[in-house]
């Protein structure tokens, strides 16, 4: 199996160079690049071709939150994590909303880290259905924020809106499936479609218009 390629983009030496340890560990993984401001971290992926970069939010020059705005506009762009030291901050998410497929707080256990990004390359999400609630809930402009989502949702079909709760719960196209009683392969064109009439880059921003339009509060309607 080819091995997770990763860029690691942050203002602290000692991050990076921690990061570089812990991951080179894993025979798997392998830091190929390392940057420490924004405009530097877009260049590095631009470089390197990672299949992963671990992104500093708050850095100098262009911050973090701008670098993942032009990393995700690149052609067939990296799965974008965020390193944070603390998982309620604001600019987390922003930076979700920003196109970053999940964060890691910095003080993730080091075989834990390790497993998480196998699973940012696996095209999954990294961020836990608790956390994306505590951060929307954690939102000053909820108000606005929700009108918009329930705008968005409203252009999609039933099946489409029961699609993207899925997605805000965080479960993979085969628990979809199994949950909706249809194909993965269903379930796949599903999901793509639903991700392109929200103007969603990836499932983490989906997940998120699924909690800020307050679809996971709705009544379970299943016996």
């Amino acid at each position: 199996m080819a091995g997770v390629r990763v860029v690691v983009v942050d203002d602290e030496p000692m991050v990076c160079g921690f990061l570089r340890t812990i991951l080179g560990s894993a025979g798997d993984i392998e830091v190929v690049d390392e940057a420490h401001d924004g405009a530097s971290g877009v260049e590095a992926v631009r470089r390197s071709r990672p299949d992963v970069v671990l992104m500093d939010l708050r850095m100098p020059g262009m911050d973090g939150i701008t670098a993942i705005e032009h990393i995700v506009r690149l052609a067939d762009p990296p799965a974008v994590v965020v390193l944070t030291t603390f998982d309620a901050d604001q600019y987390v998410l922003r930076a979700l909303r920003a196109g970053a497929v999940g964060f890691l707080v910095k003080s993730t256990p080091p075989e834990d880290l390790i497993g998480l990004v196998r699973v940012a390359a696996d095209g999954h999400v990294v961020l836990s259905p608790a956390a994306a609630r505590r951060l929307v809930a954690a939102s000053a402009d909820s108000l606005s924020v929700r009108d918009r989502a329930r705008q968005l949702v409203g252009s999609l079909t039933a099946r489409e809106a029961e699609v993207l709760g899925c997605l805000g719960e965080g479960l993979s196209n085969a628990q979809i499936a199994a949950r909706l009683y249809l194909s993965e392969a269903t379930i796949k064109g599903y999901v793509s479609r639903t991700l392109d009439k929200l103007g969603c880059v990836n499932r983490t921003q989906a997940g998120l218009i699924a909690h800020d339009a307050g679809i996971l509060d709705r009544p379970d309607p299943r016996p």
